[in-house]
């Protein structure tokens, strides 16, 4: 006699799904992963491995600045040469402006008095000081050579960082507003 209830059915269905499961894993347990354990050993032994040798330490060998005497010690003040062209003139009075660097004064203005032409400079400490044209100003030496509208143009005298010469520049201080 032959039960053919839904949870019978059900159970048969559970017993024939796992035999089927059971057959197909059988199945795949064969030769196929005989190849791969096969190509895994060989492709081993066909490497090679290159290192590279650890390239060669050079020795120190100290370099010495300056071994034949010909230039300056930078750590050492120059004397300024005397005879030979141009110099500052040392012996004069220093003006106001000269203890101040050139890039901290400012041109604020300018005045004309009796044909006379005045610029109007500011010192760092907020004070207004009159130049003309002679004067001095700067910490190199500056002497003012024109005074316009736009500017204070001065010709200083510096000293060459190699040769120790004196030389001339030209600079200028800008109208600041």
């Amino acid at each position: 006699m032959m039960n053919n209830s839904p949870t019978s059915t059900l159970a048969s269905l559970h017993v024939f799904c796992a035999m089927c499961l059971a057959l197909v894993l059988s199945a795949c347990g064969g030769d196929q992963g005989d190849d791969l354990d096969q190509f895994m050993q060989n492709a081993a032994k066909d490497m090679k491995v290159k290192i590279e040798p650890i390239p060669e330490v050079k020795p120190y060998s100290p370099f010495e600045y300056n071994a034949d005497g010909t230039l300056h010690d930078p750590f050492k003040a120059r004397k300024a040469q005397s005879g030979r062209g141009l110099q500052p003139n040392l012996s004069r009075a220093r003006e106001p402006l000269e203890g101040y660097p050139l890039e901290s004064l400012k041109y604020v203005g300018s005045l004309s008095k009796a044909n006379l032409k005045y610029a109007l400079i500011k010192t760092p400490d907020e004070n207004i000081q009159q130049v003309k044209i002679g004067n001095y100003v700067g910490q190199n030496f500056g002497i003012v050579t024109d005074i316009n509208d736009d500017a204070v143009v001065l010709k200083e005298i510096v000293q060459d960082e190699l040769s120790g010469d004196w030389t001339e520049r030209t600079s200028s201080m800008g109208l600041q507003e």
